[in-house]
């Protein structure tokens, strides 16, 4: 199975979830026009044939150290500290990660939008 077919997988069994959003919906182009969303905070994309998912520093820092990925790079030159880039060949599974992504970017109450 291809990354992209992968993707459209994880995309089916996250969207109909309270508050997910599927890639493309905010009708916006540019850097997350094509991420699941949760109440309109990204938490995975496709890029480059890897998933990227928003997660918590410290892990990234040990999916990193396990070998799974790196830090995502958005051609900036700079890693984001809070993005992995998963790697293709990673044996963690794509749902357990995008729950993990969702998780931390949902608002919380009080949290501004």
């Amino acid at each position: 199975m291809t990354p992209e077919e992968r993707f459209e997988d994880l995309v089916d069994a996250m969207t109909g979830r309270p508050g997910v959003s599927p890639p493309g919906s905010t009708g916006r182009g540019g850097f997350g026009s094509h991420a699941l969303r949760i109440e309109a905070r990204m938490f995975a994309m496709l890029v480059r044939g890897r998933l990227v998912l928003k997660l918590p520093e410290t892990r990234v820092d040990e999916l990193v150290a396990a070998g799974e990925g790196i830090r995502f790079d958005a051609n900036k030159g700079t890693p984001m500290r809070e993005w992995l880039a998963l790697d293709p060949e990673a044996e963690t599974g794509w749902v357990p990660l995008a729950e993990e992504a969702m998780e931390f970017v949902r608002p919380g109450p009080g949290t501004r939008r």
